[in-house]
């Protein structure tokens, strides 16, 4: 896998080529800036290093304790002494911020913006003794003109880091200055090893070994790539993931699709289906109102027949009790009660006759012989008696046994007329 490179000229890739033998290892950033862009520390961080990371801007401490939980975060600035400093900001251009009151005079006189903060000031020496755990495998100082007062608050006989990263030019020039500090660092047991154009790398006496690692630029055979260049790739990556999910969730939709067409088309076969069900159903209902509308008819025509039949019982039994209750059939009573039964006998032949007209005149009109048969259903006790009784009148023998009550009074040549005229006939 290649390296990822966020260091602004490479640095990093240089350090690694030289320490990525040592496991676990420790460093110092003075003059941090950003935990990711153009940080000399980032990718070693990511592999599992540590260290302390001094950067005086207020703004970025936050940004440091959220991205580098294990390392060390001082939002102070490193100088000769201890107590505090004017930090000169430049918010246009980031990473311009100095302690450097003359770089501060160089960057108004290009028109630049300068804002003046007070920030604490610390020694490095004194950093070191609170923080630092033994070994320091690299340094590096990056102070926009201020690299020699950082040194000078710097006790390297003490303190030892193998690899020493120090800017060697003006900010914002490639006019080097290394010549008012060069001569803190090269008594103190360290060698100089190679100048990449922005900084002056540094190896300590112990460690000669790491002096061919650095005495070349950044090249091929290191196998890396800057930070931008691997995110692109990650972007274009999942951008191709994302078109080939993209596809395949459009094949997955034009299939959904397909299958959905297919569901409305079987539904749409379905209703038409259902509606044709519906109206053969609506017909059917429509047939049992009508066939129950002339049943109610007929039910009510029978009603309406069955009550005036009624009423004109009702009639007839009241002209009978105001027979009964007239003067008249009173005064005859006593009169009645004197004829003699030798009398009776004589007189009741032509009653007899008359009587027996009377049934035939009223057996010949259906409708008086319907109403008085109505009348004399109410009296079951008088009923059989009046019914022999007329049949006798009328010369009928008695009925069989089986044939209905009202068909009793027929003879049996009128109920076999009858049947044969309730019997169906089949077409001709």
């Amino acid at each position: 896998m290649s390296f990822i490179s966020y260091a602004q000229n490479c640095e990093d890739v240089l350090l690694w080529r030289a320490l990525r033998h040592v496991p676990a290892g420790f460093y110092i950033d003075v003059g941090a800036n950003d935990p990711e862009e153009h940080s000399v520390t980032k990718a070693f961080y990511d592999a599992g290093w540590h260290g302390v990371n001094i950067e005086p801007m207020p703004s970025y401490h936050g940004v440091f304790l959220r991205e580098r939980p294990r390392d060390i975060n001082l939002a102070v600035a490193c100088g000769a002494a201890e107590g505090s400093i004017t930090l000169y900001d430049t918010p246009a251009v980031n990473g311009w911020a100095s302690t450097d009151a003359g770089t501060a005079r160089a960057h108004r006189a290009e028109g630049v913006e300068v804002v003046e903060t007070e920030v604490p000031l610390r020694t490095l020496a004194g950093i070191c003794a609170e923080h630092a755990p033994g070994a320091i495998h690299f340094l590096k100082i990056d102070v926009e003109g201020f690299e020699g007062e950082v040194l000078r608050g710097m006790d390297l006989r003490r303190w030892r880091p193998w690899v020493l990263v120090i800017e060697a030019t003006l900010p914002n020039s490639r006019e080097t200055n290394h010549e008012s500090w060069e001569g803190l660092v090269t008594p103190h047991g360290y060698g100089y090893a190679y100048f990449d154009g922005l900084n002056r790398y540094y190896v300590a006496d112990e460690h000669p070994e790491l002096r061919a690692a650095l005495a070349v630029q950044a090249n091929v055979f290191d196998d890396f790539i800057g930070h931008h260049l691997d995110k692109a790739w990650r972007r274009a990556d999942a951008a191709e993931l994302a078109a080939a999910g993209a596809g395949q969730r459009a094949a997955e939709a034009a299939a959904e699709l397909a299958q959905a067409r297919a569901l409305l088309a079987d539904a749409r076969a379905q209703t038409a289906q259902a509606q044709e069900q519906f109206h053969a159903v609506d017909e059917a209902l429509r047939e049992a109102e009508r066939a129950s509308k002339v049943v109610q008819d007929h039910a009510d025509a029978a009603e309406i027949s069955r009550r005036e039949t009624a009423a004109w019982a009702q009639q007839l039994e009241q002209a009978l009790r105001d027979t009964h209750a007239s003067w008249s059939w009173r005064l005859t009573r006593p009169l009645r009660a004197l004829v003699h039964r030798s009398r009776a006998e004589a007189v009741l032949p032509p009653l007899r006759a008359r009587a027996r007209r009377l049934v035939m005149w009223s057996a010949n009109r259906p409708l008086v012989r319907r109403v008085v048969f109505g009348v004399l259903r109410r009296f079951p006790s008088l009923y059989p008696r009046a019914m022999d009784w007329y049949r006798g009148v009328r010369g009928y023998a008695p009925p069989a046994a089986g044939v209905p009550a009202a068909l009793a009074h027929l003879p049996q040549s009128a109920r076999r007329v009858l049947a044969d005229l309730q019997r169906p006939r089949s077409p001709s």
